[in-house]
């Protein structure tokens, strides 16, 4: 959705109200172009979260490539001692 900076100064709360029912983002135009993109604070959330497991698939990746890695054995030992630290 495009709307213009005098539009959202004039009509924000609708606006806000529209994009948090819709997930879609708006698009903010100043003079015709793009100038900034707003999105609920869900979607921004769920955006983040994709971020951070993109960066930890990218840093596995990379220590595939420099063979810092774990046997199925080590993972699961680690994995027992964090899930006996929360019981």
């Amino acid at each position: 959705m495009l709307r213009s900076i005098s539009e959202l100064r004039k009509e924000a709360a609708g606006i806000v109200k529209n994009m948090a029912l819709s997930s879609d983002p708006v698009v903010i135009t100043q003079r015709g172009r793009a100038a900034a993109v707003m999105v609920s604070a869900a979607s921004y959330e769920r955006s983040q979260r994709e971020l951070e497991i993109l960066k930890i698939l990218i840093q596995g990746e990379k220590d595939i490539v420099a063979g810092a890695t774990h046997s199925m054995e080590e993972v699961f030992e680690e994995a027992d001692r964090i899930l006996d630290s929360y019981r």
